[in-house]
């Protein structure tokens, strides 16, 4: 089937999965500008909001180049994943105490490769499910992203029956872009990321717009891995279309959350050169990578594609950064829910890598603007970010070694 054709296709019969098929985003400007000063000269958002009243607080120390953090609900703990050693921790955060978990997948720690995502079934503990997502090798030496996961026993603090769920075809050559991302929608799926794997050959053929495999894409997954009848891409009249994408033309998105209002997936995603974007995910979309970005080559300054707004087939970012603007290398994500620093609620946050610190962003509808870097004078780059389920408190995982786990809490 012609790709101009996947997004008006599918549309129809999948509006219902998520927030349904809207059209183009309305595009971001590069940057946000901060509101003026409030009677006490505190800066201040766009909507007056003040900003700054916050304190940061070391929650643990001594963790090794983490990756995803997930709350075990109603208690103290969390999980924490370390990428290069493979390692699942249970972490107190009262005490800083950390247990190392049994029973993980072996994985391969080559590059951007490792144990990387980690969250819970919706219906934890009760379903005592904890899902992992890594890079494992096959026979061969090739890899991909992998999903699994495993049920956690409390008294033994180890994973048992651990089940590869998912394993992103094909297997290749590179120990790149891996995605890795993995949250469950409001409607009890899970959404699963993987990267492009960095492959150079920019145009209608890169492995991001070929849906005959998975790279570059959001995969969308019954929490036991099979695929729901319901995703876009099922039936004969998809017969070269893997079942599981739900989205395709992903760079590599590493940070993934889902709106709290209108149940809308968003994603925060890595550019070429510049061009990253925050994107809210649709149904059967083409999102564009590489024949429609914002960023450029690296080092030439050169287009890739065409832009983004100039196609009628692709899904526009909702926010992006475009080339030379020195671009925003996003990870973890999330939208604040809690209630200890209220003036946040509803916002959204995400971590920033190379730029080493947490960007902000007020969300109306399909509106974004960003407000003034947080963390900006750490040194650190920030890989995930979530707020803590019944503290309300703003988690911030720092990707180093050793690194601190923070969190943000009331001024």
């Amino acid at each position: 089937m012609d790709r101009r054709v996947y997004l008006s296709a599918v549309c129809g019969v999948t509006a219902s999965i998520l927030a349904g098929c809207i059209g183009n985003g309305a595009g971001g400007d590069r940057t946000g500008q901060a509101g003026p000063a409030d009677a006490e000269g505190n800066d201040t958002g766009p909507d007056g909001r003040r900003e700054g009243e916050f304190a940061v607080e070391t929650v643990a120390e001594g963790l090794e180049h983490p990756w995803g953090i997930a709350f075990l609900p109603e208690e103290a703990r969390l999980f924490v994943t370390e990428r290069d050693d493979g390692r699942l921790l249970l972490l107190d955060r009262e005490s800083g105490e950390k247990v190392s978990i049994d029973g993980v997948p072996e994985v391969d720690a080559a590059g951007q490769g490792g144990l990387l995502d980690v969250t819970l079934h919706p219906e934890f503990p009760t379903e005592p499910w904890v899902y992992l997502t890594y890079s494992a090798t096959n026979g061969d030496g090739r890899s991909t992203t992998h999903l699994g996961r495993g049920r956690f026993d409390r008294e033994t603090a180890q994973l048992s029956e651990f089940d590869v769920l998912h394993a992103a075809e094909p297997f290749v050559d590179s120990d790149g872009h891996y995605g890795s991302r993995v949250v469950f929608g409001a409607d009890g799926m899970v959404y699963l990321t993987v990267g492009d794997r960095q492959f150079k050959d920019f145009g209608p053929e890169h492995v991001s717009q070929d849906t005959t495999n998975e790279l570059g894409s959001t995969l969308r997954l019954e929490p036991d891995g099979s695929v729901p009848e319901d995703n876009p891409f099922v039936g004969e009249d998809y017969p070269d279309v893997r079942d599981a994408i739900f989205s395709f033309g992903h760079r590599n998105a590493q940070g993934m959350a889902v709106h709290p209002e209108t149940g809308e997936l968003w994603q925060s995603e890595h550019g070429e050169q510049d061009g990253d974007e925050i994107n809210v995910v649709e149904a059967g979309g083409n999102h564009g990578w590489p024949i429609a970005t914002y960023g450029c080559i690296y080092g030439s300054g050169d287009s890739i594609g065409e832009l983004p707004h100039e196609r009628e087939d692709v899904v526009e970012p909702v926010y992006y950064w475009e080339c030379n603007s020195g671009g925003f290398p996003p990870s973890g994500a999330t939208f604040y829910e809690g209630d200890a620093l209220p003036e946040w609620r509803g916002d959204l946050f995400v971590g920033n890598l190379a730029g080493r610190y947490l960007g902000h962003f007020v969300v109306d509808g399909r509106d974004v603007e960003e407000l003034d870097p947080l963390l900006a004078d750490r040194g650190w780059r920030i890989r995930a970010v979530e707020d803590a389920p019944n503290t309300g408190n703003l988690y911030v995982l720092i990707d180093d070694a050793p690194a601190p786990l923070v969190r943000l809490i009331p001024e």
